[in-house]
């Protein structure tokens, strides 16, 4: 028979047996609540000055190789219709990175000179992207090129390692802007850093001077070319001329002595077919390094368990002609220059999918917002895109409007809607007033007269009778979002009668 103190001794394992496995179990529940709540990271990738339609992901010719952007683009979504609002001035990545930083429209930043101070600030600085993400928890890390950027926003990041790196060395390029993030996210594993982070990854290329590293120029048969007074050679490893391009754009661009369409090293003012093939081959070098840099941090991620926890966003901060349409630079509206790629892969985000869109580059920040859990600064104009990476929606707005009146004024304007797209140009104190009106289902390209196309669609049908109602309907259009984006200028056929109208 067993005694009353063996039976008690028998009573206590059990009991401590269970209180143990109750406690594990408890535990195991708390630590796969905690893994569930862990907060997602974010990897900003921005470049500078790149046209959608020189990667394969928007141009399935293009000779571009850049594996690591195309595996952004096969295990995330591909935005159609991204695009800069425009600018006030001739470098239009100013106020791009001010919208970017800042959430706002381009006519409702504050005023350029205070931006540039070093010293004063602005109200808003406290609310954009690095303060709003430190006062979240967040551990936040920059990296970009200095100057025409928004210095205010940029000193809220807690750590800021920004250069200027056009060159062709490990030193002086791309590759020095993908050490700082990795030496950054070597210190947190060394630290054993649990916060999570938001990196601001800008590059400084592929925007001139495109110095591209001495193995790249050879495989897209480009030279670094510096001589005004010679020709650089053809080759046959070259990109080959867009189907846009023009010798000449049909009419002044309203800019006169832009540097972008007259000092380029290597171009200047020259459109022939050797300088812009040549031109063409040292953005693509220029691009796969950036390819490259992109590939190793993204390995160091993986390495750390932490890339299937982060959101990473690909972009650039506006377009690029070089040769397309007779324009070198990013001061025009055509949609090499107005769309920006744009590609988002992150935890739960479908792979594969592509999405029209519609989404300026200054509905960035509420969607990083809203993807961490953040309140959305009441500063913040633009619209989270949240809804279209959960599938929810196609596009975020209906029409995107475009401005470039960094030139004369008022300048250029642009409006689309659907399938059709209106240009406008309103230049040199009214000696150059253009009107262009494109369907971009059948024109995509935005071909023009000069261009000879065959199809009847192929071209500016602003001048077509057949298409008079659909260019009444698209100007009205235009003013309506020229009146909402508070854009302070009218163009020279938008009369008071026709605002009141447009506003009933």
């Amino acid at each position: 028979m067993i005694n009353n103190l063996e039976m008690r001794k028998r009573m206590n394992k059990i009991l401590i047996l269970l209180i143990s496995t109750t406690f594990l179990v408890s535990c195991g529940k708390a630590q796969k609540a905690q893994k569930e709540k862990k907060r997602p990271n974010f990897l900003f990738v921005l470049v500078d000055d790149q046209s959608p339609f020189d990667l394969k992901t928007y141009d399935p010719n293009s000779i571009l190789e850049t594996p690591n952007i195309d595996r952004l683009a096969k295990e995330g979504i591909v935005f159609d219709q991204a695009r800069n609002m425009g600018s006030m001035n001739g470098a239009v990545c100013t106020p791009s990175r001010h919208m970017i930083m800042s959430g706002r429209t381009v006519w409702d930043l504050p005023p350029s000179a205070e931006f540039q101070k070093q010293i004063d600030s602005h109200p808003i600085d406290k609310q954009t992207m690095g303060a709003v993400f430190n006062n979240a928890g967040y551990k936040t890390m920059r990296t970009c090129k200095k100057g025409n950027s928004y210095p205010g926003a940029n000193r809220q990041f807690t750590v800021v390692k920004d250069a200027t790196k056009r060159g062709g060395t490990e030193k002086s390029g791309s590759a020095w802007h993908s050490k700082q993030v990795m030496e950054y996210l070597t210190d947190r594993e060394a630290t054993k850093e649990e916060d999570p982070f938001l990196i601001y990854f800008g590059f400084s290329h592929p925007h001139d001077t495109r110095n591209g590293t001495p193995e790249l120029l050879e495989k897209y048969g480009a030279v670094n070319h510096k001589d005004k007074n010679s020709f650089p050679e053809l080759n046959p490893k070259q990109p080959h001329l867009q189907d846009n391009y023009l010798e000449a754009h049909p009419f002044f661009h309203g800019h006169p002595n832009l540097r972008d369409e007259e000092r380029v090293s290597g171009v200047w003012k020259r459109r022939d077919e050797k300088s812009i093939r040549n031109e063409l081959g040292r953005e693509y070098a220029c691009s796969e390094n950036i390819d490259i840099q992109i590939g190793k941090v993204l390995k160091q991620l993986e390495e750390m368990g932490e890339l299937d926890n982060t959101y990473i966003i690909y972009t650039s901060d506006h377009g690029m002609s070089i040769g397309r349409h007779g324009l070198m630079g990013k001061q025009n509206l055509y949609e090499h220059t107005s769309r920006v790629p744009f590609i988002v892969k992150g935890p739960g985000i479908q792979s594969g999918k592509r999405v029209e869109g519609n989404v300026y580059l200054l509905d960035v920040l509420p969607t990083l917002c809203e993807l961490a859990g953040i309140k959305i600064p009441e500063t913040v104009q633009g619209k989270s895109f949240k809804s279209v990476l959960d599938g929810e929606k196609e596009n975020v707005r209906d029409v995107m409007y475009g401005v470039y009146a960094g030139g004369t004024k008022p300048g250029m304007r642009s409006v689309k809607k659907g399938d059709w797209k209106l240009i406008k140009y309103d230049m040199m104190d009214g000696a150059v007033r253009e009107t262009q009106l494109f369907n971009l289902k059948e024109n995509p390209n935005e071909y023009l007269p000069e261009h000879h196309k065959k199809g009847e669609l192929e071209t500016n049908l602003a001048e077509n009778p057949k298409y008079k109602e659909k260019l009444k309907e698209m100007e009205n259009l235009l003013l309506e979002q020229m009146i909402e984006n508070k854009d302070p200028y009218r163009l020279w056929n938008q009369t008071l009668k026709e605002t009141s109208t447009t506003l009933k």
